[in-house]
Formats: C-alpha cells, structure tokens, sequence
C-alpha cells in the first residue's frame, strides 16, 4: 500500500532505532564512562570480597565490603603517605626548574649528524634525543596548555572519585541480582542460555584483566621506583608514580611515559642515559613477551595490529578515556563473537542430527 514494502519498511525503523540509540549512548558518555569504570573497579575488588565473605558467616557481602572498603582507604592513605609526599617533593622540585629546562631545549640547537671527532655512545645519545626535542620544541610547547587544561578539567571533576567508589559498592552488593533480573526478562529456552553463556565469559574476561592489568601496572610502578632510583635518576619516585597510571593506557601510555622519563633524564643533566634507554628497552620486551602473556588469559590474545588500530580508534572517538577502554570493548567484543559462532554452530549440528 502507497507503495512501501513492509520489509523495507521494518529495516528502515530498525536502523533508526539503532541510530537513535547510539545517539543518546554519545549523549550520555560521560554518565557511562562512570559506570564502566564503577564496574572495572568492583570487578578488581571481587575477587577479595568473595574471600572474605567465604570466611566471615553472614547473609549478605555487608560486612565483608565494609572489610575491603577499609582496607582500600588503608591502603591508600598508606601509600599517598609515603610515596604521594615524595612524589609531591620531586614535582615541585622539577616544577622549580621547569623554566631552566625549557630555555635549555629552546636555546640549543640539535646535535643532527654525529660528531666528527670520536666521543662515547653516551653523548651521541643525549644530542639525539636533544636535537630530537628541539625540533618539535614548538609542538610540545603547543601540547602543554592542552594537557594542562584537560588536567584541570579533571581536577574540578574530582566528586567523581566519591561516586566510582560508591557505584561500585552497589554493584558488588547487588550485582547477581541484577544479573538473574536481566536473565529472567528473556524466555526460557536457547536465547536465554546464550546470554547466560556469553555474561559468564564476560564475568570471567573481565576478572582476568582487571587482575592483569592492575598487578602490570603495580610491577611497573615499584620496578621503575627502585631501578631508577638505584641508577640516581632525578625525579625517580615523580616518574615511577607518572608511569603507573600510564600503563592503563595501553600503547600510548608506556610510550608517553618512556619519552617523559628519557626526556626529563637528559635535560636535568644525567650522565648516563643510555642505561635509562637500556633498561626501558629491556622491561618493555621482558612485560609485553614474558609478564603480560603468563597473566593475560586466553580471551585476552589480540592481534596487536588489532590493538593499535582499537587504540588509535578508541583515542580519536573518545580522547584517553577511548584509549583506556578499547583493549578491553574488543576483547568483549571477540569473546561475544566467538560464543554467537560456537553457538550457531551447535545448532546447525543439532538441526542437522535430527
């Protein structure tokens, strides 16, 4: 009638619907970023709340939350104490002599080809990485307001560090019944279990990155503390502290800090770099190929063509928030798929046995 298809007609409603539902997620990123990273942290708590609430006899997780909620604020009060005083120490110390650095980088100009008369590897090194800076000395100054701005902005946001923590209470109470809640609105039968399957497969993928990632970025801040520290590198305890964060963001966040660390070490005078470069050569090689694939788990394995392209992806949709989640929303997103196909193949098997 009127000259519309009924099936066309139905695709064009379903695409709509689609749009306007990806739509209102962009609308409400910024609520959802607080949900995902409320339920990444209760999922690095899980494992700690279920073994306390094993031991303490109780009907619900009350008591044995309130344990680990008091432990984390132990934890880390224990630990801006002692290292966030040091690191705080150090950054006001390099903040001091940010002005000397920057017309140091500013006013020299770049070694470029190597020296005619014959010096040590040492010094090649450090005129490297110098005449490197000063060439795009114009584009990290034009990305230190940026960083800046966006540090700020952080900053004024810092409620949010009240609210993840609680968001995550809620879900580490509640969590399984809204788990059966969400199951129980689909009808028993192959569509119900293939959502069972496929929340298992999260349940568990997300359990073993959280636990990954948190114990690689715990082995990167107390390496690098106590290596640099040991090498007499300036500011070792600052930028320990500044890698640990970065190594949430996979790719980009290691190599920011490296090039930071590089940076910082040869402009604050440190005479043997190359050893710095050597030993972020060789953790980067021992965490990616050693440490990493002993705790990642199988559903973890990307391609890292995959990972570079999720991360730059992920980083132009969604800034370093974008960054931060691509690893994981594609390994979700390989797991989801792997269990539609496994799923679709068992059934074709069955329709065909029959």
């Amino acid at each position: 009638m009127l000259g519309l298809d009924s099936r066309a007609a139905r695709y064009t409603w379903t695409a709509a619907l689609v749009l306007l539902v990806l739509y209102t997620l962009y609308l409400l990123r910024d609520t959802l970023f607080l949900l995902v990273a409320a339920l990444l942290l209760a999922y690095l708590l899980y494992p700690l709340v279920q073994l306390l609430d094993r031991w303490i006899p109780s009907r619900s997780r009350g008591p044995a939350l309130a344990i680990v909620y008091l432990m984390l604020i132990g934890v880390l009060v224990l630990v801006g104490t002692e290292l966030g005083s040091r690191a705080a120490e150090q950054a006001a110390a390099l903040s001091q002599r940010a002005p000397e650095l920057l017309d140091k980088i500013r006013q020299q100009p770049p070694s470029g080809i190597l020296p005619k008369s014959v010096e040590s590897l040492q010094q090649t090194v450090i005129g490297t990485v110098e005449g490197y800076i000063y060439q795009h000395y114009r584009e990290f100054v034009s990305v230190i307001p940026k960083l800046t701005l966006q540090i700020l902005k952080v900053s004024s946001n810092l409620i949010y560090v009240i609210i993840v923590p609680i968001l995550s209470f809620f879900l580490l109470k509640d969590g399984l019944v809204m788990r059966d809640e969400l199951v129980s609105l689909i009808d028993p039968g192959p569509a119900r279990k293939l959502t069972e399957e496929i929340l298992s497969d999260v349940h568990l993928l997300l359990l073993q990155y959280m636990r990954a990632l948190f114990a690689l970025c715990t082995i990167t801040l107390v390496t690098f503390a106590i290596v640099l520290y040991l090498l007499s590198v300036p500011y070792s305890i600052l930028l320990a502290s500044i890698a640990f964060p970065l190594e949430f963001i996979p790719l980009l966040g290691p190599l920011v800090a490296a090039v930071t660390i590089i940076g910082v070490s040869a402009f604050s005078g440190y005479p043997h770099l190359l050893w710095v470069i050597a030993f972020l050569g060789l953790y980067r090689l021992c965490q990616d190929y050693v440490i990493a694939p002993r705790l990642m788990s199988a559903g973890m394995e990307l391609h890292p063509l995959l990972v570079i392209l999720g991360v730059l992806a992920g980083g132009e949709l969604a800034g370093v928030r974008g960054a931060f989640l691509s690893v994981p929303t594609l390994a979700l997103l390989r797991v989801i798929y792997k269990r539609i196909r496994l799923w679709r193949l068992s059934s074709r098997e069955a329709a065909l046995v029959q």
